[in-house]
C-alpha cells in the first residue's frame, strides 16, 4: 500500500462526512425557524441509518460479485457484517475498511439529499422507515450498476461494465438518484398547506456556510473518487473548483436579469448546481469544459426550479431542480465535451468521438431515472398506506419541530413570529 494514497482516502473520507452536516446547514437555513431541527436532523438520522445498513448488507450489495453475473446487485452475503475489513492484505491499494467507510458516505449523503423533498411535513419515522427501504432497494442496486467494476475475481455492475457509462464520482447513482426520488417522495406527500406562499428561507447566511462547506466537501467527494494521490485526483480537483465558480456565475446572470438582482441563495444554489453536473464530468472534461459545464448548470438550473410551481408539485428545497437536472446535465455532456486527454480517457462529440458516448450517457440516464422514480413511489406509497406518511395538520401549521422533537431551534419569540 501506498501511504500517500491511503492518507488520501482517509482525507477524502473526512471532507465527505463533512458533507453531511453542511446540508444540514443547507438545508436547514432554506426552512422556516420551525422546521430547522427537523430537516437538519433528518439528515443526519438517515445517513446514520443508511451506515448501519452499508456494515450489514450494503457493501456486500454494491460490491459484492454480481449475482448471475448479470450486473444488477452484488452478492448480499459475500462481505455481509464486513468481517473482511478487518484483514490487513498489502496487496490492495487502500485498505478495504478505508474504501468501505469511503463508500458508506455516499450512501448516507445521498440518502440524506433526498430529506429535501420533505420539508416540514413527513413524519421522523416513516423517513427513517423510507430512508432505510430507499437504500436498499433502490441506492444500493444502483451504485453496484455503477460503482462496482469487474476484476479477476468478480463481476461487476452492468451500467460500468457491459455499457461503460463514464461516472466519475456519482452523478447517477447520487444526484440524479436523489433528485428523481425526491420528486417521487414529493409526488406520493403531496404539497404543504402553506404550499404557494413560497415560505422565505428563515437563515440566509447558515445558506451560504452550508454551501460553502458542501464545496469544500465536494472536493473529498470528486477528487477522492480518484482513490489515489495523483495527477487524475489533481484534475479532478481543478475542474471542481472552476465548474462551482462558473455556476455561480451563470445563476447570477439569470438572476439579474430576470429578478433584477443577484440573491445570495441564487449564488449559493449557482454553486451546489455546478458541483452536482461536474460530479460524473470531473475526470472525463478539460478545466474550459468544466466551465462550459459548471455555467450551462448555473443558468438551466435557476430556471428549473420554477418548474414545480408550474407542474404542482411541492420539492421544498429544490433537490428536483437543482441535483435532477444537473445531474442529468453533467451525465450527458460527458458526451459532447469529454476528452480522451482527461483521466477518463474518453471522447465525445466534440473531440471526435461522435455519438456513442452520448448515446451510452443517455441510456445510463433513462435506466437510472426509471428504476428510482418506479421504486421510491413504490415505497412511497407503502409507507403511506400502511404506517402514513404526514404529520397532522395542525403540526404542520404550528411547526414541527416542537411536535415531532419537543424542541424550539430558537427561543426568541420575535424571530419566531417573523418566521
Amino acid at each position: 500500500m501506498d501511504a500517500g494514497n491511503v492518507a488520501w482516502i482517509l482525507t477524502s473520507s473526512a471532507l465527505v462526512a463533512l458533507m453531511i452536516p453542511a446540508l444540514a446547514l443547507f438545508y436547514g437555513g432554506m426552512v422556516s425557524s420551525r422546521r430547522i431541527l427537523n430537516m437538519m436532523i433528518m439528515c443526519f438520522g438517515g445517513a446514520s441509518l443508511v451506515a448501519l445498513l452499508w456494515v450489514a448488507f450494503g457493501y456486500s450489495l454494491v460490491f459484492g460479485d454480481s449475482v448471475g453475473g448479470l450486473g444488477l446487485i452484488g452478492n448480499p452475503f459475500e462481505f455481509a457484517g464486513l468481517d473482511q475489513a478487518l484483514v490487513d492484505d498489502p496487496d490492495a491499494g487502500i485498505p478495504l475498511a478505508l474504501f468501505a467507510a469511503f463508500q458508506l458516505l455516499f450512501a448516507g449523503v445521498t440518502t440524506a439529499l433526498v430529506a429535501g423533498a420533505a420539508a416540514g411535513r413527513m413524519k421522523y419515522g416513516a423517513w427513517l422507515l423510507f430512508a432505510g427501504l430507499w437504500a436498499t432497494f433502490v441506492y444500493f442496486p444502483i451504485a453496484h450498476w455503477v460503482f462496482a467494476f469487474s476484476n479477476d475475481t468478480a463481476t461487476g455492475g452492468w451500467i460500468a461494465n457491459t455499457l461503460g457509462a463514464v461516472d466519475f464520482a456519482g452523478g447517477t447513482a447520487v444526484h440524479m438518484n436523489a433528485g428523481v426520488a425526491a420528486l417521487a417522495l414529493a409526488l406520493v406527500l403531496g404539497k404543504s398547506k402553506d404550499w404557494g406562499g413560497r415560505l422565505r428561507p428563515h437563515n440566509r447566511p447558515l445558506v451560504l456556510v452550508g454551501a460553502g462547506l458542501l464545496w469544500i466537501g465536494w472536493y473529498g467527494f470528486n477528487a477522492g473518487s480518484a482513490l489515489a494521490a495523483g495527477n487524475a485526483a489533481s484534475v479532478v480537483f481543478l475542474n471542481t473548483t472552476v465548474a462551482a465558480c462558473a455556476g455561480l456565475i451563470g445563476w447570477s446572470i439569470v438572476d439579474r436579469l430576470r429578478h433584477g438582482a443577484v440573491t445570495s441563495l441564487g449564488s449559493a444554489s449557482g454553486i451546489i448546481a455546478a458541483l452536482v453536473a461536474i460530479t460524473p464530468a470531473c475526470g472525463a472534461v478539460s478545466p474550459i469544459g468544466a466551465i462550459i459545464i459548471g455555467a450551462i448548470a448555473g443558468v438551466v438550473c435557476c430556471l428549473a426550479i420554477e418548474w414545480k410551481f408550474r407542474l404542482g408539485f411541492d420539492d421544498s428545497l429544490d433537490v428536483v431542480g437543482v441535483h435532477l437536472v444537473g445531474g442529468i446535465i453533467g451525465t450527458l455532456l460527458i458526451g459532447v465535451f469529454a476528452t480522451d486527454a482527461a483521466p477518463n480517457g474518453r471522447s465525445g462529440l466534440l473531440y471526435g468521438g461522435g455519438f456513442e458516448l452520448l448515446g451510452v450517457q443517455t441510456i445510463a440516464t433513462v435506466a437510472v431515472l426509471a428504476y428510482s422514480f418506479i421504486v421510491t413511489w413504490v415505497i412511497a406509497k407503502l409507507i403511506q398506506i400502511t404506517i402514513g406518511l404526514r404529520i397532522p395538520e395542525e403540526h404542520e401549521v404550528a411547526g414541527i419541530d416542537e411536535h415531532a422533537h419537543a424542541e424550539r431551534a430558537y427561543e426568541d419569540e420575535d424571530l419566531e413570529a417573523r418566521a
